[in-house]
C-alpha cells in the first residue's frame, strides 16, 4: 500500500518508524545502521520530513534528535496510515476486540520501536479463551502477512514482568494501565 503511493523506501522506514509510535525517536547515524542505508539517503528523507513539518527536530550535543510531530495537523492521519499499513488496526478489529475480559494490550519489540522486521510481539492482559485467540491470531496473521507472537497475562503476573516488558516504550493498542 505505501509502497504504491511513496516510492522512496528510506521514506517508508522513517514513516514507519516515527508514526508508529509517536515517542520513537532517532539520530541520523543510528538511524542509518538500523535501516542498513547511507547516512546520506537518511538525511535526505530527514530533511525532507523535517521540512514539510512531519518531524521535529532538537539539537542534542553535536548531535540532531527527530522525532515525529505530532502537533502537525496531518499527524493522527499520518499514523493511522501507517498502523493500517502494518496491520495493527486489523490486530485490535480482529482479536483484541474480540477477546472478551480484556484489560490492556499492547504491543513490544521491533513494532513498538518502529522497525517493520515482520514479526509482532502482542502482550495481553486479562482474562482469554486460548484457544479462540489461537483461531483469530491465525486469522490476523493471514490478513495481514505478518508473524503474531503473543504472551497472555494475568494482572499479579503483569506486575510481576512489568519491568522486563517496558510498558511505557510499548506501543498501547487497548485499555489503559
Amino acid at each position: 500500500m505505501l509502497d504504491h503511493l511513496i516510492t522512496s523506501r528510506t521514506r517508508i522506514k522513517l514513516l514507519i518508524k516515527f508514526f508508529s509510535n509517536k515517542n520513537s525517536k532517532g539520530y541520523l547515524r543510528n538511524l542509518a545502521e538500523e535501516f542498513k542505508e547511507s547516512t546520506n539517503s537518511i538525511r535526505v528523507e530527514l530533511n525532507r520530513l523535517s521540512d514539510a513539518g512531519y518531524l521535529k527536530s532538537e539539537e542534542d550535543g553535536r548531535t540532531i534528535l527527530y522525532r515525529a510531530n505530532d502537533r502537525h495537523p496531518i499527524f493522527n492521519e499520518l499514523q493511522a496510515v501507517v498502523r493500517k499499513y502494518l496491520g495493527l488496526d486489523r490486530i485490535v478489529s480482529e482479536i483484541v476486540e474480540k477477546l472478551g475480559d480484556l484489560q490492556f494490550a499492547f504491543i513490544t519489540g521491533d513494532y513498538a520501536k518502529g522497525l517493520d522486521t515482520g514479526i509482532i510481539d502482542l502482550v495481553l492482559v486479562g482474562s482469554v479463551d486460548e484457544d479462540r485467540l489461537k483461531r483469530l491470531v491465525k486469522k490476523a496473521e493471514e490478513l495481514i502477512s505478518r508473524r503474531i507472537r503473543y504472551l497472555v497475562l494475568d494482572k499479579p503476573e503483569y506486575s510481576k514482568l512489568k519491568s522486563k516488558l517496558n510498558p511505557d516504550k510499548a506501543l498501547w493498542l487497548w485499555g489503559e494501565e
